[in-house]
């Protein structure tokens, strides 16, 4: 495929930001870098479903990829240099985020379902109908924790494109504090992505069928947390 992140992954100037705020920025996309790249590189992955994958990039689909936010580490670290296109958030804390994913190959597309969200939906929808694949996390960037958002059906109804839900599950993690309780892999972990099938969204669909699929999302999702966790503890 056509390397589409263009000026996406190229870094946002960070003259609006005091020289204490630069300095921080800075650090903490280095950090954020490397950290996933330790950690990535540690753990030992398999994968089920990846025929799943492979349908919802066939006949010049791309995926529109959906996943919780806990899980940002693993799931950037193993999808990374594949041009995927991701909002990430016009906070001060969006803007290092989006730094470090850009370093792993991702386009950050700027806004949020609170700020300058509308207009990076569009932007999503632009670059999906270009052949590039478009990923959401889908409660962040701040919650509610484990609620789906209508964002990715819009896209995929506006593109044609299907909706991949999936899920990265690491055997041993260590959960922070945050309101997503992110997960941080232990190092030398095993970690098992689950893909779900792909969702549809038909060009015409009303407001009721995208309800409707909405509903359907979350349940996959939902699904797969109860898979990961029985695998993780051996169910």
């Amino acid at each position: 495929m056509e390397n589409l992140t263009g000026k996406h992954s190229a870094f946002a100037p960070l003259t609006k930001y005091s020289f204490r705020q630069r300095l921080t920025i800075r650090a903490a996309d280095v950090a954020g870098y490397a950290l996933t790249m330790l950690l990535g590189s540690l753990t030992r992955f398999t994968v089920e479903g990846w025929e799943h994958f492979e349908s919802a990039s066939s006949d010049g689909k791309q995926p529109v990829m959906v996943f919780w936010h806990d899980r940002i580490l693993l799931a950037t670290y193993y999808f990374r240099r594949r041009g995927i296109h991701v909002l990430s958030s016009m906070s001060f804390d969006g803007e290092y985020v989006a730094r470090f994913i850009q370093r792993l190959g991702f386009g950050a597309i700027r806004g949020s379902s609170s700020r300058g969200g509308s207009a990076a939906l569009v932007e999503m929808i632009r670059y999906a109908r270009r052949g590039a694949p478009v990923g959401f996390t889908l409660d962040g960037p701040r919650g509610p924790r484990y609620q789906a958002k209508m964002g990715p059906i819009l896209v995929a109804k506006k593109t044609g494109h299907p909706i991949l839900p999936f899920i990265v599950e690491a055997k041993r993690y260590w959960t922070i504090g945050s309101w997503d309780r992110l997960q941080i892999p232990w190092p030398l972990t095993r970690a098992r992505i689950i893909i779900a099938p792909p969702i549809y969204v038909d060009v015409r669909a009303r407001q009721d069928v995208m309800d409707q699929t909405m509903a359907e999302m979350q349940k996959a999702l939902d699904d797969l947390v109860a898979a990961g966790e029985r695998w993780r503890l051996g169910l």
